[in-house]
């Protein structure tokens, strides 16, 4: 009796909770971090209302940044659903596509963050530290986005490799929360940017 019990499997639903539970852990501390930014800079923003130069406008080129995050967290969650199907080719092609994707998010936003500092918000007076504040938090945000590439590009070798299935795909999971959470994050950041600024120059 006891040699049949110690060759049973051992449960792995445990392991997954406890990665469940690290993974929530952090993305609330990610949370923390990024609106105490956000309320920190709106403060600032609001500090140096009067001052004209925050009227300087935003970059355009910040909305083709946004759609293309939202396509790489809608890439991503049909990830999530392949790997259920256990259709791994069609969940590696999703994630390799949201990888490339990405990359071409950090491109656009170091373009826009480009055309920020190189306009009229450096003309001078305290815009330029809203506009320095805006490409910080702008900065901030597409580093965590790189370390999303890092992960995207593992979790797509790992899925290749057959490591997950319809019963393990956290990992596949906590990539698609990890990719709206920036999602929303960057909405946040934009809305803010958007109420404390010139606008968009259309």
């Amino acid at each position: 009796m006891h040699s049949s019990q110690s060759n049973q499997p051992k449960a792995i639903l445990p392991s997954d909770a406890r990665y469940r539970l690290g993974g929530t852990l952090f993305l609330v501390s990610l949370f923390v971090f990024f609106i105490s930014s956000i309320l920190l800079y709106v403060i600032y923003a609001h500090w140096r209302r009067d001052d004209p130069q925050t009227a300087a406008p935003l970059p355009t080129t910040f909305l083709i940044s946004t759609v293309c995050l939202l396509l790489i967290s809608g890439l991503v969650h049909f990830a999530t659903r392949m790997i259920r199907r256990e259709k791994r080719r069609a969940t590696c092609v999703l994630l390799v596509a949201g990888a490339v994707a990405a990359i071409v998010f950090m491109g656009v936003q170091f373009h826009a963050m480009t055309q920020l500092l190189s306009g009229p918000a450096l003309g001078g007076g305290t815009g330029r530290g809203v506009a320095g504040m805006v490409t910080v938090l702008a900065l901030l945000h597409a580093l965590h986005v790189a370390g999303g590439v890092i992960a995207l590009g593992i979790v797509s070798i790992r899925a290749l490799l057959g490591r997950y299935d319809h019963e393990r795909h956290w990992p596949v999971d906590f990539a698609a929360h990890y990719w709206h959470f920036l999602d929303g994050v960057w909405l946040c950041m934009l809305v803010a940017f958007w109420m404390t600024t010139g606008g968009f120059g259309w």
